[in-house]
């Protein structure tokens, strides 16, 4: 059975080199003696290498996107095989703020491709921008799978992260609202079926984890009552002691 998982997306932060080496260190002290729970933290591009100097053995690292292609002439473009270079493990694609500049299933599915064959761990990122009484969420979320997992093998299905990350819970989002647990489960036991179907069996080992402003606060609830596999923060892991507290309340679960 898969660990749970705490993936700590960054996005654009830290400011500079300086603060970014600080935050890592410090969570890097703090999860040093974590074991039943896999620490990943997502930094800006710029940053990867050098954290990857900073001695621990509890945290991996990934980036937070990557393009479709391996090499050539797409300037200002990293592939996922010059990621996987400098010991990079994992990399979110499709995130909703990637997709707000005009990113689209089919650029997602290339990028997952290419992650897959340079041996990265993709982080599919799914969600819907509202929730409408029709429940027509459903079906967005069910294309947004179908058309980003679109050739991909059974066989490389139980190396793919599904990240839930409703996109009206986002801090980020207008008028944002709250996301509970149970909007979580009800979504993560649709996106396993949608696995399932298209998968079969090879699905079942497939980590779901949530995102959508989960904190210290709300990280309990969603772990032990959202069905998930594991937390994705964003701003709570720009603070050391709450990304921290959200991985040790993943620890502490049987």
């Amino acid at each position: 059975m898969s660990k749970k998982i705490v993936i700590g997306n960054w996005k654009m932060n830290p400011l500079t080199l300086k603060e970014a080496e600080k935050l890592f260190s410090g969570v890097a002290k703090e999860v040093s003696r974590v074991k039943k729970t896999e620490v990943v933290i997502c930094s800006p591009f710029i940053y990867l290498e050098r954290l990857k100097k900073i001695r621990t053995s509890k945290i991996k690292l990934g980036a937070q996107d990557a393009f479709g292609g391996d090499v050539g002439a797409f300037t200002g473009e990293i592939s996922s095989f010059m990621l996987s270079s400098i010991g990079v493990r994992y990399v979110i694609l499709g995130h909703s703020e990637r997709r707000a500049l005009g990113e689209n299933n089919n650029d997602i599915n290339k990028k997952i491709k290419a992650s897959l064959s340079a041996l990265l761990v993709p982080i599919l990122c799914v969600g819907e921008s509202v929730r409408d009484e029709g429940h027509s969420y459903f079906n967005l979320v069910k294309t947004q799978i179908e058309e980003c997992l679109a050739g991909v093998s059974k066989n490389s299905i139980s190396k793919i992260i599904i990240a839930y990350e409703p996109v009206w819970a986002l801090s980020s989002t207008v008028n944002r609202k709250d996301a509970t647990s149970a909007d979580s489960r009800e979504m993560t036991i649709f996106i396993r079926k949608i696995l399932s179907d298209k998968f079969g069996s090879d699905a079942s080992s497939t980590r779901i984890i949530y995102g959508g402003s989960v904190n210290e606060k709300s990280a309990e609830d969603f772990l032990k009552n959202g069905g998930v596999d594991g937390l994705l923060p964003g701003r709570a892991s720009l603070n050391v002691k709450k990304f921290v507290e959200i991985v040790k309340i993943c620890e502490a679960l049987k």
